[in-house]
């Protein structure tokens, strides 16, 4: 069974968040290694930002089922991104039976988008 999630969200939107909030906004969302990937360009935050949706929408939660921080957008050894569970996604991936899930990332000038599919080997 496959699952997926597609978000996409305007740069400059998370630019006002990230200077009106600094690094209050960076702890809730991002993990320490995403922060430091990012150096607080808003087209990489946003990016992720965009994935981290995508997964909650892959994992079927959406925002309220599992903590932003709990998804993790991190760099394969080929240099692609991918996304890396913890805390309440994990568990919820492995209660769908997702053994894999893929992530694309993009932006333009104006907007971040993300795709992420998730391969379970649960039956629909």
């Amino acid at each position: 069974m496959l699952s997926t999630g597609v978000d996409i969200i305007e740069i400059p939107r998370i630019r006002l968040v990230f200077e009106r909030y600094g690094q209050r906004f960076l702890d809730r969302i991002f993990t320490v290694d995403e922060i430091a990937y990012c150096r607080g360009r808003a087209p990489n935050l946003a990016a992720r930002f965009a994935a981290k949706e995508a997964a909650m929408k892959a994992l079927g939660t959406g925002v309220r089922g599992v903590g932003w921080k709990d998804i993790e957008v991190v760099r394969q050894k080929s240099g692609a991104p991918g996304i890396k569970l913890h805390g309440r996604a994990k568990s919820r991936a492995e209660g769908l039976g997702i053994q894999e899930m893929a992530l694309s990332l993009s932006h333009s000038r104006e907007y971040a988008v993300a795709s992420v599919v998730a391969q379970s080997n649960l039956a629909p």
